[in-house]
């Protein structure tokens, strides 16, 4: 049996456009009827590592890290509600919105891991924050996340505490930053190529055909 074609994912639960990226890879997997010959694999990315724990809001947020106006701000948002709808996603902004921090959801994220639910609990938090206006940092709604996904909620809100389980995500964070990545989502095939961005369905195509033929050819 030959191998999967693995596909590292670096991106953050409170990015965008990470998941416009995702489902545009979802749709081409799916369209080229290849869903069992990848295997995908979350990384951690923090957008805002020193994000304090009360979050901040949206709009002074954006203004503060970008420089951009709310007007700007609000058409950002439109295109973004408009790109959503095309992949069947909500993006529900809304007056008082918080960025939060991430870092507690990226250890939870590793968890998953173990038991193949980590795409589920990716898409499971990201559909919280931007559809459902949950705070992702906080615990309730964290452990409602992982009860949501079949997972021991428990076992996994013991990681937050666990030093170890918080160096691992550290870990991985420092390995694709060495490797240049600084913008998500940043998505890596075989660890030989990767692209940035909510790349086209047919980008994606184009480098699954590319990747599979090479798994093909490499038996």
């Amino acid at each position: 049996m030959k191998d999967k074609l693995k596909i590292d994912i670096v991106s953050d639960v409170v990015c965008p456009w990470c998941t416009i990226g995702y489902k545009h890879l979802q749709r081409a997997i799916i369209e080229l009827n290849i869903e069992d010959q990848v295997e995908i694999e979350w990384q951690p990315f923090e957008l805002n590592p020193n994000m304090p724990e009360e979050g901040q809001d949206l709009v002074e947020h954006i203004t503060q890290k970008y420089g951009s106006t709310k007007e700007q701000q609000d058409a950002s948002k439109q295109r973004m509600v408009a790109a959503g709808a095309n992949v069947d996603f909500k993006f529900d902004y809304f007056e008082g919105m918080r960025m939060v921090n991430t870092f507690d959801a990226h250890v939870l994220l590793e968890y998953a891991k173990k038991f193949g639910k980590q795409t589920e609990l990716k898409m499971r938090l990201t559909t919280a924050f931007f559809s459902e206006r949950k705070d992702v940092s906080k615990k309730e709604v964290l452990k409602q996340a992982l009860l949501d996904v079949g997972l021991n909620a428990e076992e996994a809100l013991a990681n937050l505490t666990n030093d170890d389980a918080r160096f691992e995500v550290k870990r991985e964070k420092q390995y694709w930053q060495n490797l240049g990545v600084n913008s998500v989502p940043t998505i890596v095939f075989n660890r030989k190529e990767g692209v940035t961005g909510a790349q086209p369905i047919d980008v994606f195509k184009g480098l699954l055909q590319k990747f599979t033929e090479i798994s093909k050819t490499e038996l």
